[in-house]
């Protein structure tokens, strides 16, 4: 059963929010963080992107760029940018993109829920980028940006969280590059705090949606502080880390494209005749057309857009992850006929989230960058959920959140 707990938040005063909150660290490359940045010295990159405040071409794993997160995030303390709660509470986060709204309960999840298994993974993790995360958690001793979670549809969850948000909002506002609405609550009444602890108890099994990286490192520096504690008893804060969970009905999974470099050596029409094995191909003209429907993709070649549609056989229904849009197109195209390799480290591959739509598919080929593209038909919440409770792994670059949690909302510290 999930355990959890309310936690006293380290947040920006109302007046001070959007100058603080940023995109997620991992989302955006150090000059990017630096321009977003600009002259505002309250912006969270000074914290999450350290290096913008040293030369350009800092590297981001520099000693000295770890170390300045400490001194920005005791700055901005120092400074009353950033103000710790004085009880213990839980949050409602809520985003709207293109008139949907989705509702989440930022909560402290338990380490050892992670380490056996409540809390389920669906992707691989990279130890340079969990040894990174750790890094950062150690030095500042905190959690600076939430991990993204699902949980199963919950009525009482879900009726309490709307008694929420017909009220007045902590924080309102509209984020920028973007455009998507962030809503923020803060639950101080008892009852309710217990209610949301309970329900929580009640569900076998969380979901990490985003942040595997994240949720790792939080995890491993708690267990890594419960060893080194010699009075070690189990309810300290860093047996807790900071997650934003949301219903999983709720959440929006956009396509997860692909871009090719080339052909592996074949012509256009030894391409096509090559994926004729395994798919029904049509030619669908110049318009771009999008997948319909699982099992179905769409290839761009030569100007025109191609709908594959995946032929009985080549996947297996009972196979959680045999049955998967991305395993096909893996399996039947990139491996089979193209050749690619570990798609986590081919060169010859790029991946574009379906955020920037398929017009992006089209322009990197048309330019010549690109010689075709793979569109996706989306993962499914519940595909992810099967994945993962069948301890299994989804094939890389699988799954597109959006919108993407905003950092600096609130900040979780481990004492």
């Amino acid at each position: 059963m999930a355990k959890i707990k309310p936690f006293k938040g380290i947040r920006p005063p109302k007046e001070f929010v959007e100058q603080v909150e940023s995109r997620p660290y991992d989302v955006l490359e150090s000059e990017e963080a630096r321009a977003e940045a600009g002259d505002n010295e309250k912006s969270l990159y000074h914290i999450i992107k350290p290096e913008i405040n040293f030369p350009v071409g800092t590297s981001e794993y520099d000693p000295r760029v770890y170390e300045e997160a400490a001194r920005q995030f005791q700055k901005f303390q120092d400074k009353g940018w950033l103000v710790q709660d004085k009880d213990e509470h839980y949050y409602i986060y809520a985003q709207t993109m293109n008139g949907k709204t989705q509702y989440g309960l930022v909560i402290g999840a338990y380490v050892d829920d992670y380490m056996n298994g409540v809390i389920k993974k669906h992707e691989l993790t990279r130890r340079d980028k969990e040894e990174d995360r750790m890094k950062h958690v150690r030095v500042n001793n905190a959690n600076m940006e939430p991990v993204f979670f699902a949980y199963p549809d919950n009525a009482v969850l879900d009726k309490l969280i709307m008694r929420y948000a017909a009220t007045e909002p902590e924080y309102d506002f509209i984020a920028p590059i973007d455009g998507f609405g962030h809503k923020f609550w803060v639950i101080s009444d008892a009852a309710d705090i217990a209610t949301i602890t309970e329900e929580f108890r009640k569900m076998p099994s969380l979901y990490i949606a985003d942040g595997h990286h994240r949720s790792a490192a939080a995890a491993l520096v708690g267990a890594e502080k419960a060893k080194q504690n010699p009075n070690h008893r189990g309810d300290e804060e860093y047996n807790y880390f900071m997650a934003v969970a949301f219903q999983a009905s709720q959440l929006t999974i956009l396509d997860y494209n692909r871009v090719l470099k080339d052909l592996n050596g074949l012509t256009s029409e030894q391409f096509l005749d090559a994926i004729r094995k395994n798919f029904t191909v049509e030619d669908k003209g110049t318009e771009i057309y999008k997948p319909a429907k699982l099992h179905e993709f769409s290839l761009y070649l030569d100007g025109h857009w191609f709908s594959l549609v995946a032929k009985d056989g080549t996947y297996d229904n009972n196979d959680p992850i045999g049955v998967l849009d991305v395993d096909i197109s893996s399996r039947l195209i990139l491996e089979e006929i193209l050749q690619l390799g570990d798609l986590r480290s081919s060169k010859r591959i790029d991946f574009v989230g379906g955020l920037r739509g398929l017009g992006e598919l089209k322009r990197r080929v048309d330019s010549g960058e690109m010689r075709a593209a793979l569109a996706l038909y989306p993962v499914s919440m519940q595909q992810i959920m099967d994945i993962a409770d069948s301890g299994n792994i989804m094939p890389p670059k699988a799954t597109w959140f959006e919108p993407k949690l905003r950092s600096g909302l609130v900040i979780h510290k481990l004492s």
